[in-house]
């Protein structure tokens, strides 16, 4: 049991490493407005906040951008302060909250451990 117990805890300490180490390729594409990259490492359709609809292509995030990134928070500056918070009941998923323009960390970004990789899944605000 106690062999099972470590191995568990290696895999869950293994999981976040490499989300650390995806988060910091996505938070250097946003820095850099780098769609190309971003839409790489998302998984689509992208889920949106309640009422706006979902972002099903490249193409649609290039245009929407600055609703994703710049328009409930500065992604990009939260992003460079921010810690991952690995989801505790499912470790193949993790967020990072970040401000809106009151301070209050509302907007919430969605990632996800895929067959392929973690992936930015889509972002929620929890005033809407």
């Amino acid at each position: 049991m106690k062999t099972i117990t470590t191995l568990s805890l290696l895999l869950l300490l293994a999981g976040a490493d490499s989300a650390e180490t995806f988060f910091q390729s996505f938070k250097t594409a946003v820095s850099k407005h780098d769609v190309e990259t971003i839409a790489r490492l998302s998984k689509f359709p992208l889920a949106m906040s309640y009422g706006i609809p979902t972002i099903k292509t490249k193409a649609q995030l290039s245009k929407r951008y600055r609703q994703i990134f710049n328009e409930q928070t500065d992604a990009a500056a939260c992003f460079s302060k921010a810690k991952i918070e690995m989801d505790a009941e499912n470790p193949k998923h993790f967020s990072i909250a970040c401000p809106d323009a009151a301070g209050n960390e509302v907007v919430i970004y969605h990632f996800e451990q895929t067959r392929t990789g973690w992936k930015f899944t889509g972002l929620d605000n929890l005033n809407e």
